[in-house]
């Protein structure tokens, strides 16, 4: 018998438009001998189901199902597609999880944690397995002096929003007189605003899921951009950046990164597909913590779906491991 599935995307973020990308990766490559698949758009103002022939159905939140010319769905896991806010903070995660329906990605707490940029970079610093550049977290109802913040940091910086995602509201600061309008540029996207310090080197990004019991490392990814740093732009439009995967890197790197990023996984909890994103210092050979993505971009450009080519699977077998691992 086959399984209902919903797959939720959108969001209330400036992702928006990425996730409903993502989303159409996902459908096309679910299987559906295996699957029904009910594509649920979430915005502030909507929770919905568009049916073949038009017709819009609302979700019931109360128990998360939709009634469909008078017979009730209920889903047997929910494919979280959705970028930022509600669906990569925790909040999509508590909701689902107080109605116990499994879904794809990292728990409440493992998604609210790591999508606070400071936050994380506080927890994996205590772990002690990577480096983590030095930065100052700052809050828009908060008083701070940003001539004290460059005491503590040397030029160059970066200035992102916490909370946030796709490079939205980030900005490279390579002077003291252009710190005000970047902390002002990220306080339009968040109410928290991290900065911190430069690190040069090559960006390497990696993905990793459990599978059966065990952890699946895809292949490296190495990001060369032809702007300033990985943006917005540079992530969405083609020919901006250079991704090369697998990443042309010495077997001692690779190495060094997939061990990495697999403690981090299990030391955070991780569930589903995350994408862990590193610099590494070419001078000192130095591995630093960028990131940690807990629902990285499907889009078919994107970086995972990448890895996964390069690493010989295809998608439908991919996508059919998230579902069938978050059911057990």
């Amino acid at each position: 018998m086959k399984k209902n599935i919903a797959l939720v995307a959108g969001g209330y973020s400036g992702e928006y438009v990425i996730s409903v990308q993502s989303a159409v990766t996902i459908e096309n490559n679910l299987d559906s001998s295996k699957y029904n698949v009910y594509k649920i758009i979430i915005t502030k103002d909507s929770w919905s189901y568009t049916a073949a022939d038009g017709t819009v159905v609302e979700v019931d939140k109360n128990d998360f199902s939709l009634t469909i010319q008078g017979n009730k769905i209920t889903f047997d896991a929910v494919f979280i597609g959705i970028h930022g806010t509600p669906g990569e903070d925790g909040r999509l995660q508590g909701y689902f999880e107080m109605l116990g329906i499994p879904f794809t990605s990292c728990g409440m707490v493992t998604s609210a944690v790591t999508f606070n940029k400071s936050f994380c970079n506080k927890i994996v610093d205590a772990l002690n397995v990577v480096n983590v550049s030095k930065s100052v977290h700052i809050f828009r109802d908060q008083p701070y002096n940003t001539t004290d913040i460059l005491q503590q940091l040397r030029l160059p910086v970066f200035v992102k929003p916490a909370e946030g995602g796709s490079s939205i509201g980030m900005s490279k600061v390579k002077t003291a007189e252009e710190l005000p309008s970047a902390i002002d540029k990220a306080f339009k996207e968040d109410a928290q605003v991290l900065i911190e310090e430069f690190i040069k080197g090559r960006e390497l990004t990696i993905g990793l899921y459990r599978e059966n019991g065990a952890i699946t490392v895809l292949p490296i990814t190495e990001v060369v951009s032809s702007k300033e740093f990985f943006d917005y732009e540079a992530k969405y439009t083609p020919g901006v950046s250079n991704e090369i995967t697998p990443a042309p890197v010495s077997d001692e790197i690779t190495r060094k990164v997939q061990e990495t990023a697999t403690i981090l996984y299990n030391k955070l909890n991780c569930k589903g597909i995350t994408r862990v994103d590193f610099i590494y210092e070419e001078g000192t050979g130095k591995l630093f913590f960028l990131e940690i993505n807990t629902m990285p971009g499907q889009s078919e450009n994107s970086l995972v779906p990448q890895q996964v080519r390069a690493a010989g699977k295809t998608l439908k077998e991919f996508y059919g491991v998230l579902l069938e691992e978050s059911m057990k």
